[in-house]
């Protein structure tokens, strides 16, 4: 039987997602200069949105408070992959171990978000 989470650090999902932020912040070392303040800021920004909208939404009352909180890390993740995307595109790096680590958090994040719909 699982045991409630006591604190969002407790959940798989936000943990999932706090490695992802970090390999971002490993991977958008190795752009150039010139990208510190566009391509390089708005990855990391949106990445760590998706750990920290975990963290908040966990914290919320509501069920449906929740779910937008969770909704955004979606959103902010999609983001991710499209940053993903283009930095291959521009030769800026493989970015093939951050898409499967994106997927693996897109999967966590939409079972606890189906968990949470359920439980109404």
């Amino acid at each position: 039987m699982n045991t409630p989470s006591k604190s969002f650090r407790d959940v798989i999902a936000w943990q999932k997602a706090h490695q992802f932020v970090l390999s971002i912040y490993e991977y958008t070392r190795k752009f150039p200069k010139e990208e510190m303040y566009s391509l390089t800021s708005q990855f990391r920004r949106a990445g760590i949105s998706i750990a920290a909208n975990i963290a908040e939404g966990f914290k919320k009352k509501g069920n449906a408070d929740k779910l937008r909180f969770y909704n955004i890390a979606q959103g902010s993740l999609a983001e991710c992959e499209y940053y993903c995307i283009l930095s291959r595109d521009l030769k800026y790096g493989d970015p093939e171990v951050l898409i499967k680590k994106a997927i693996e958090v897109e999967k966590l994040l939409e079972s606890y978000s189906q968990s949470i719909l359920n439980s109404k």
